[in-house]
């Protein structure tokens, strides 16, 4: 006999259930600004990752957004060719590269959130710093969660 309440079950399962309605949003959202942007989403994504992580080597980009190596060429080809992307050399080792984010592009992308990040602000600012830090714990612990399950799969 499960020590689970049915109550406790379907707040869980609704939580879950929210988390996938979530993901759905926001890979739309990002669809959309990409194709504002006349970015393909994987490329999308792979921007996202360099701005965020970078500088990245190739290979460790690849690695992050779960893309062959092959495929991760064209896409920085692509991203290059736009200006989205540089590719530098290391200075700590002059034959590996690095990609970097064209940080002078950032203001088109942060635009395109701007609704979205505003209507962020707006919910955040009805909870207390306590409850912020729960929820930053608790989709923290997510985020891991998903990277690990995406992993079983490598």
């Amino acid at each position: 006999m499960s020590s689970v309440s049915p109550s406790r079950r379907r707040t869980a399962n609704a939580i879950k259930e929210r988390l996938r309605a979530l993901s759905t949003q926001l890979s739309l959202l990002n669809h959309r600004v990409g194709a504002r942007l006349e970015i393909k989403d994987a490329d999308f994504n792979c921007l996202d990752l360099v701005q965020r992580h970078g500088p990245l080597s190739p290979s460790a980009l690849a690695r992050r957004a779960g893309l062959h190596p092959a495929t991760m060429t064209g896409v920085l080809d692509r991203l290059e060719r736009a200006g989205w992307v540089t590719r530098d050399r290391d200075p700590a080792d002059r034959r590996a590269v690095l990609i970097r984010a064209a940080r002078e592009r950032n203001a088109e992308i942060y635009a395109l959130f701007g609704g979205m990040n505003g209507r962020m602000d707006d919910l955040l600012a009805g909870y207390s710093e306590e409850q912020l830090e729960v929820l930053q714990s608790f989709l923290e612990q997510v985020t891991e969660a998903g990277r690990d399950a995406a992993d079983e799969f490598s």
